[in-house]
């Protein structure tokens, strides 16, 4: 794969080497028509086939195009051969072996390619002896240009390397910036639950509790007096706001989960304070399951809602927690063998009973996660609880 930070000098390179192919076949062209020969006509013809031949190549062989492969190859070996044919004609066909080693490391590798290179050279000083006599300059050139043509070749190769790495290495970064933001952000919602759970238990639950202990000294000091059942009324309307000020602490400051995750903290719930109440619950949560701490808050806030209503209206036993995971879907679910009841009738129900109002509650949350909540019950039958989200599978 071209880093797109090597790209430009890659086409440099390539537009560089087609001209140097074109210029040679037209120097042997021009060389053949100002000196004309028995063998003019037959130099020209084999030099437009090979520059036919390196066209069509150039176009549909190479690397990335739609029929590089086992194309490449012939075609590698056809511009070889004809270029050996022309070699035999014509002496000024040697210098066309330069673009040719380029073309050799390009296909063969930094193993194959220099062997090419060197049948290649061999080739060409054996043309040049045979044509014009054997020279120091007829043996040396050909050496020359091939090793200057695998310093640059190879020194190229390398440079892709290098660049794909550091492609890699910013790719690597980013992700890890991603996640950086996306971990400082949830750090950053944390934050703000634990604040509002501190200012409400420091202000409103602290005032109801006040109110209430104040209402009920009232009542105590004169229970005959006139009134006093609206100062029942008033002390047991502050308990209930009490308990679900205390209720919303709770929801806003879930059990740690950066130590044991999701699984260890739903265990810690169900040893002691869903046992303290009379229920058992069964976690089946690996722990070897990863997920973002949003997505862990969410299901842990979807798991304590439900058992609360599991605790407060259906009489259950024992209830089970359980989480499964594939390549596309989690499934989060909660069961428990209580008295169950109508989805139905409570889902038509007003939306101001406690039942309905969790239940849109944990539909919401589902729903900001993108995922699906269905609700399994009947009378007399338990209550399945089901929340399927897209895309967490193989995290």
């Amino acid at each position: 794969m071209t880093s797109p930070t090597m790209t430009p000098v890659f086409v440099v390179l390539r537009v560089g080497a087609h001209l140097l192919f074109f210029g040679l076949i037209a120097l042997v062209v021009i060389r053949e028509a100002l000196a004309p020969g028995a063998q003019s006509g037959l130099v020209i013809g084999l030099s437009a086939v090979l520059l036919i031949t390196y066209a069509l190549g150039a176009v549909f062989a190479r690397p990335g195009g739609p029929r590089f492969g086992r194309l490449g190859l012939w075609w590698i070996g056809a511009l070889s051969l004809e270029w050996v044919i022309l070699l035999w004609f014509s002496s000024e066909a040697a210098y066309l072996v330069f673009p040719l080693f380029f073309l050799y490391l390009h296909f063969f590798g930094r193993w194959w390619g220099p062997v090419a290179i060197l049948a290649a050279t061999a080739a060409a000083i054996f043309a040049l002896g045979l044509h014009g006599g054997w020279s120091v300059g007829g043996v040396v050139g050909p050496l020359v240009g091939a090793g200057v043509a695998l310093l640059i070749g190879l020194g190229t190769q390398e440079l892709a390397r290098e660049a794909a790495q550091r492609e890699q290495l910013v790719r690597e970064l980013i992700d890890t910036r991603s996640q950086l933001a996306a971990t400082e952000h949830e750090a950053g919602v944390l934050a703000e639950r634990a604040r509002l759970a501190r200012e409400i238990h420091d202000t409103l639950a602290q005032g109801l509790s006040s109110i209430g202990m104040l209402l009920h000294a009232a009542e105590r000091a004169d229970p005959e007096r006139p009134g006093v059942e609206h100062l029942r009324l008033a002390r047991e309307t502050a308990a209930v706001n009490l308990t679900e000020a205390r209720r919303f602490i709770r929801e806003l400051t879930p059990p740690q989960l950066d130590d044991d995750g999701l699984g260890g903290a739903l265990r810690r719930l169900a040893e002691s304070r869903w046992a303290a109440q009379g229920l058992t619950v069964q976690v089946r949560v690996s722990d070897s399951v990863t997920l973002p701490m949003h997505v862990q808050t969410a299901l842990l806030r979807i798991a304590q809602g439900a058992i609360a209503n599991v605790i407060q209206h259906a009489r259950a036993s024992s209830a089970t927690i359980s989480l499964a995971t594939d390549s596309e879907t989690l499934s989060f679910v909660v069961t428990d063998d209580g008295d169950g009841f109508d989805p139905r009738a409570l889902e038509t129900g007003p939306p101001s009973t406690s039942d309905s109002f969790g239940l849109h509650a944990t539909r919401e949350r589902v729903q900001q996660l993108g995922g699906t909540l269905s609700v399994g019950s009947a009378p007399g039958h338990g209550t399945t609880l089901t929340v399927t989200l897209p895309g967490l599978g193989a995290q």
